[in-house]
């Protein structure tokens, strides 16, 4: 179980609570081959724990005092939200290269995702759940289709990337009938990124025929931005609030399923 340390990072997030209440640390691990730098942020007992896959080229860049060199990503810059709603957060840094575009989707990059459930939950004793954005929705889809039984409790996929562009991966790219845990699809229906259109979120669900139960939620708003960048509808800059209520409740909704 994790003995936390103070909190730098956590302390210097725009409404953060203090340090007593929501902890973190840096690891330096070894996974799956890799060696793997990792910020886990989390409440006293939190009642899941969130292994957060970000798009971009994956590059966080995690400091040894926990601050982040890219923070503005939609799934690192809710860290706060999430802790602060009794969820542990782990954020892993990209791992052996600068840039994952064109690796997410690769069997490599599927055992270092479900290393990072691994270690997650052996932290953190909780329930683990692979959450991924944009490029790194490929990332949580991967790690989710290989990974055991009961080692991954469900799946979160936001603004996923359906379309193959520069990194020349998509979710199609995985074996989505081999994922075996429920799946949240979220689609923002502004986001105008070529590679994850909306309208793909239904055909996204369509191959999830191993999942127990798949909800597509769509949202809507978000202020202007780079198209397919984290400040934009495609980061959901403006509604970050919504989208982690909605799926705090999804994941409350599967705890509580799961303990009946």
């Amino acid at each position: 179980m994790l003995a936390f340390a103070a909190a730098s990072a956590a302390r210097a997030d725009p409404g953060a609570v203090p340090p007593a209440a929501i902890e973190s640390r840096v690891a330096d691990l070894s996974l799956a081959g890799h060696a793997q730098r990792v910020l886990l942020v989390a409440p006293r007992a939190p009642r899941a724990v969130l292994v957060m896959l970000p798009g971009g080229a994956g590059d966080v860049g995690i400091l040894p005092d926990g601050r982040l060199a890219h923070g503005a990503n939609f799934l690192v810059r809710t860290r706060a939200r999430f802790a602060r709603a009794g969820f542990a957060v782990l954020i892993p840094d990209a791992a052996g290269t600068r840039d994952l575009r064109g690796r997410r989707g690769t069997p490599a990059y599927g055992d270092l995702v479900r290393a990072l459930a691994a270690y997650a939950g052996k932290e953190t004793g909780a329930p683990v759940f692979l959450a991924g954005t944009s490029q790194g929705a490929i990332a949580a889809a991967n790690g989710a289709a290989g990974a055991p039984p009961g080692t991954v409790a469900g799946l979160v996929l936001t603004e996923a990337v359906s379309i193959r562009g520069g990194s020349r991966e998509s979710v199609f790219d995985v074996d989505l009938a081999a994922v075996r845990v429920p799946v949240l699809i979220v689609a923002n229906g502004d986001d105008a990124c070529p590679v994850s259109p909306p309208d793909q979120a239904p055909r996204i669900a369509a191959a999830l025929t191993g999942a127990p139960s798949v909800t597509v939620t769509e949202v809507s708003g978000g202020r202007a931005g780079k198209a397919c960048g984290s400040l934009s509808p495609h980061g959901y800059l403006g509604i970050e609030g919504e989208v982690v209520d909605i799926v705090a409740a999804w994941i409350d909704a599967r705890l509580a399923a799961a303990a009946r």
